[in-house]
């Protein structure tokens, strides 16, 4: 008896493994997604569910709206949308530490606020909303689309040249709405040239590049190419050469930068790979010279 007990326990139990094994997946109504983008040396990423309009009306004012104004909103579907910041940053203008925090919405006619929080746990339980967990709480102007988007979407947009400044933008239905976050990387750059040109001298080139094109001290730059530059055989790499002379031209050495740039546009028109541009580089340089 009891063997047979025993015989029809482990039938059930692989019974139940097996209907574990056969479950079915669906597509989900609300898709998951992510869009990430490196803003300086700052990794951002918005993951998040998409739900889809499916001709109901989104925001407005009322009942008959699925979003009425005035209530908050986890800003997407399921378990909310989680912001992941690699660095500290300043979003809507307040600073924000590095780390992960959950997108709350409160739409409204004229204005929506855009909150933060740090508590990931509460998923999208807006009524398990605590204050004591707000990590940031700003007023944002929505805007009207001019062609209404279906299915709810996040990204980063509006990347600037310098990469320290770009957009939360959120679009869906007929209301599109730009969080701004600005970042700073000038201080981790300076940490690392300090450390690492000590530690490997090829640094010193990375370290040049970085000088030029923020307009820090070029004599320094100067220094550290030529250094480079002195060094084996890198005195052949036509790049390099023609960083020098965008150096020499940025100081007002243009008898130098000349002879920097006729040297890397040489080089590059003796490299079998060919000159990847550079000689036309260095013909602009030396024509923005002047006589």
């Amino acid at each position: 008896m009891r063997k047979k007990l025993l015989i029809m326990g482990l039938v059930a139990l692989f019974a139940t493994f097996q209907a574990v094994k056969a479950q079915i997946a669906i597509p989900q109504p609300s898709a998951k997604a992510k869009t990430e983008t490196t803003v300086g040396l700052t990794d951002i990423s918005i993951s998040y569910y998409r739900p889809s309009v499916k001709g109901r009306a989104i925001f407005g004012e009322g009942s008959d709206y699925l979003q009425p104004y005035g209530q908050l909103w986890r800003a997407g579907a399921n378990s909310g949308t989680v912001l992941s910041l690699s660095t500290d940053a300043k979003v809507a203008g307040k600073d924000v530490k590095a780390g992960d925090y959950l997108i709350f919405m409160t739409p409204g006619k004229d204005q929506w606020e855009f909150k933060l929080y740090s508590d990931l746990s509460l998923g999208g339980n807006v009524g398990g909303y605590n204050m004591d967990n707000e990590v940031l709480s700003a007023k944002v102007t929505p805007k009207k689309l001019s062609e209404p988007v279906e299915t709810l979407t996040y990204q980063i947009s509006d990347l600037n040249t310098e990469s320290t400044k770009a957009n939360i933008h959120f679009m869906w239905e007929n209301q599109s709405v730009k969080v701004p976050v600005e970042v700073t990387y000038d201080e981790i750059v300076m940490a690392q040239i300090e450390k690492n040109t000590k530690v490997n001298p090829s640094n010193l080139i990375a370290a040049a590049n970085y000088y030029y094109n923020t307009g820090k001290d070029l004599n320094q730059a100067l220094e550290w190419v030529n250094t480079y530059l002195a060094a084996g055989n890198n005195s052949q790499q036509f790049w390099n050469v023609h960083l020098k002379a965008q150096i020499l031209a940025k100081l007002g050495k243009n008898k130098e930068a000349k002879q920097a740039a006729e040297k890397s546009m040489a080089l590059a028109k003796a490299n079998e790979g060919g000159d990847f541009g550079y000689v036309k580089r260095n013909q602009d340089l030396i024509a923005g010279l002047g006589k």
